[in-house]
């Protein structure tokens, strides 16, 4: 029998939060109106993820994982248990528990009611520093201000979507992958669910601010046209400002000969401007080109070393 609900936990380095997850989603399943699984995607874990993963299939046939040969990173992650799923309805979470499976049931209930995409929305951050709550706020008002689609704000992947939503999001052919932009883009009948978004229960954090800022400019670049047109905007200001050097140089030879800023100072200064001003262009279209050669290679987006509990799946 083919599952109802399909639940995709993207795993990297979690040994840690495993089995507290597995027993907390467990419950959740066991509460549903139709059969369930659980697949877990491990993203090129280098901990007993692995191990763990194959104990928890021997243990319970519910779940199922999927193991990349190396590591893809999250959203690819959770793309390929979006390519594997069966359930006609699947929900994405984190294993850190940040995201609580207990309010799946009710993401449920609201697909019930007619909606399609269930996102969860945080209200707050508990037990999150100044500076990750600062610039988690800073990004979120930034895209969906940017963003060609409205992004909605303090969202991340854990959502719930309708198999219509996930084929769609399937036969998506890009390489550059950011979900909750996608599953924006997309359309269909969305709503939100509050929720006050819990500590990590165990381990370190696995999303660092380096891939957190990376995960950023990806969603920047991918739904926003807005940075290439900076580029043009910063080439005017250039152009405008070195109009004012130019007539600030030619009033000062006049009036004020013997000024410090007619000299090397001032031609300094145009130098470094006009300099920071073409390395800023050169590096937002390096970043649209870099997308471009990506999506041209044609590379598969993940390699699998490992499957087990998809009999009835061609991969």
């Amino acid at each position: 029998m083919l599952p109802k609900y399909s639940f995709i936990v993207p795993i990297y380095n979690e040994e840690e939060t495993m089995y507290e997850m597995y027993r907390r989603i467990s419950m959740v399943m066991d509460q549903m109106d139709g059969p369930v699984e659980l697949c877990l995607v491990n993203d090129g874990s280098r901990d007993r993820s692995l191990q763990i993963m194959r104990e928890l299939h021997q243990k319970d046939s519910r779940v199922v994982y999927l193991s990349l040969a190396r590591n893809f990173g999250h959203q690819i992650a959770v793309t390929a248990g979006l390519n594997f799923v069966r359930g006609k309805v699947v929900v994405i979470l984190d294993a850190d528990l940040q995201d609580p499976p207990e309010l799946i049931p009710d993401m449920v209930e609201l697909w019930q009611q007619g909606y399609e995409i269930i996102y969860a929305q945080r209200t707050k951050r508990r037990k999150e520093g100044w500076f990750k709550r600062l610039t988690a706020y800073t990004f979120y008002r930034i895209l969906k201000n940017l963003a060609d689609v409205d992004i909605p704000t303090d969202t991340g992947d854990f959502c719930l979507l309708d198999r219509k939503v996930v084929d769609v999001l399937n036969s998506m052919p890009e390489r550059n992958r950011y979900i909750r932009g996608l599953r924006s883009w997309i359309g269909f009948n969305q709503t939100a669910i509050k929720f006050e978004r819990d500590p990590r229960f165990a381990g370190d954090v696995k999303y660092t601010f380096r891939k957190s800022f990376a995960l950023a400019i990806n969603g920047l670049v991918s739904f926003s046209k807005v940075p290439l047109r900076l580029s043009t905007y910063l080439g005017l200001l250039a152009a405008v400002a070195s109009l004012l050097m130019s007539l600030l140089v030619l009033y000062w030879r006049i009036f004020v000969p013997h000024s410090p800023l007619t000299g090397i100072t001032i031609v300094l200064m145009a130098i470094f401007f006009l300099s920071a001003v073409q390395l800023v262009s050169i590096g937002i279209l390096g970043e649209y080109i870099g997308r471009i050669y990506e999506e041209v290679k044609q590379r598969p987006l993940y390699t699998l070393s490992e499957v087990a509990g998809f009999q009835d799946k061609k991969y």
